[in-house]
């Protein structure tokens, strides 16, 4: 999970943490990360930094039923 304090958002931060966590998966022999986010207009920036940093989307179909 990553998250940015408001204050701070839109600086870079949150990509940088997520650079040097792929860095590090990447130096330990991980060759596929992925992330997921809502796609909601609440989390547009994560998806935004997600799409930016060479993450592609996924197409899938998840259901669910509450019983």
């Amino acid at each position: 999970m990553i998250a940015v304090d408001p204050d701070y958002q839109r600086q870079g931060v949150g990509s940088a943490l997520i650079d040097f966590a792929l860095n590090w998966m990447k130096a330990t022999g991980i060759s596929i990360a992925m992330v997921e986010t809502g796609g909601d207009p609440g989390h547009a920036p994560a998806r935004c930094t997600y799409e930016k940093l060479g993450f592609g989307l996924f197409p899938v179909a998840r259901y669910f039923k509450k019983l």
